[in-house]
């Protein structure tokens, strides 16, 4: 939730970057090999995800044997993480970076994009920042999940936690207590918990704020509820989140940040706190948060004339 500063704890030597690719997408290969020139060029020292060595013939410039390592080597050895794909290939890369307390940095190969912080057409500029030591680490909130009476490890999220009916098409009863004082039961096809982050993610498309990442708070989203006078909830973060939720059907589903999914028999509890982890992103004087959303969202912009009203260009 904070930006810290490099500039007083700046490591002496270059970075060590690490890449990590959505290789699912073709167009991410000649990227590879265009970055990979680039660092070179500039004399930064790289990894790549072992991940990508399996399509070598897709890519235009060589790359040694030594230079491709596992994920869990890349994580530890990597001062820094290059997410190049789109928000997807952000989370899963910042949800694994977590665990190794080293920060990420997304290049935007997908259409909307609010996690990542560059575009493909701005390496030039990115490895210029990166070699002047212009950039800053923003910490985000994490949120922790544990499921009350099943042996799972804690659940992890970035953008959101989802509590959904799964393939039952009837809604599903949920009720919410904060710091152990009842809120509401209501009947939903789930509820979403959302992080700052994630609030330009699942949530925004049920009607959910929009929460700038320097806020210290948790949205609860319902999503498509039976009742016209349910609305999102913010609060503090410091405050424990019991959720339960019963059904007629024969599991409910979890979800963290929509990749890791999870079942369970009804009824559930769920117990939601801020962790005490964060995630650390690589920010640069190439975006801000605001000019992300104007731009994303298509704010000022008039569909009459096609035309942006207070416009950044």
């Amino acid at each position: 939730m904070t930006a810290k500063s490099l500039k007083n704890n700046k490591v002496k030597r270059d970075p060590v970057i690490g890449i990590i690719a959505n290789t699912n997408k073709e167009k991410v290969f000649p990227v590879i090999s265009n970055f990979v020139n680039k660092l070179r060029e500039n004399h930064l020292r790289f990894l790549i995800s072992s991940s990508v060595s399996e399509h070598q013939e897709k890519l235009t410039t060589p790359i040694k044997k030594t230079e491709f390592v596992k994920d869990e080597k890349l994580y530890k050895n990597s001062d820094m993480i290059i997410s190049v794909g789109g928000d997807g290939t952000m989370l899963n890369t910042s949800y694994n970076a977590q665990f190794y307390d080293k920060p990420v940095l997304g290049v935007n190969l997908g259409k909307l994009g609010f996690l990542v912080e560059t575009s493909v057409d701005q390496l030039d500029q990115l490895i210029k920042e990166i070699k002047a030591g212009r950039y800053s680490i923003d910490e985000r909130m994490l949120i922790s999940g544990e499921c009350i009476g099943h042996q799972l490890q804690k659940l992890y999220a970035i953008n959101d936690v989802v509590v959904d009916k799964g393939g039952w098409p009837k809604m599903i009863e949920i009720e919410i207590n904060v710091d152990g004082e009842y809120v509401t039961t209501f009947s939903a096809d789930g509820l979403i918990i959302a992080t700052p982050t994630g609030s330009t993610g699942y949530s925004i498309s049920t009607g959910g704020p929009i929460v700038s990442p320097k806020a210290d708070v948790i949205t609860l989203s319902p999503i498509s509820p039976h009742s016209l006078t349910m609305r999102p909830l913010v609060i503090p973060s410091s405050q424990e989140i019991t959720i339960r939720t019963n059904s007629l059907h024969k599991e409910l589903h979890i979800n963290c940040d929509g990749q890791r999914v999870f079942a369970f028999p009804p009824p559930l509890e769920l117990k939601i706190t801020k962790s005490k982890k964060s995630v650390k992103l690589v920010h640069t004087s190439l975006t801000n948060y605001f000019e992300t959303l104007r731009k994303k969202l298509l704010w000022g912009i008039d569909l009459r004339n096609n035309s942006m009203n207070n416009s950044d260009t």
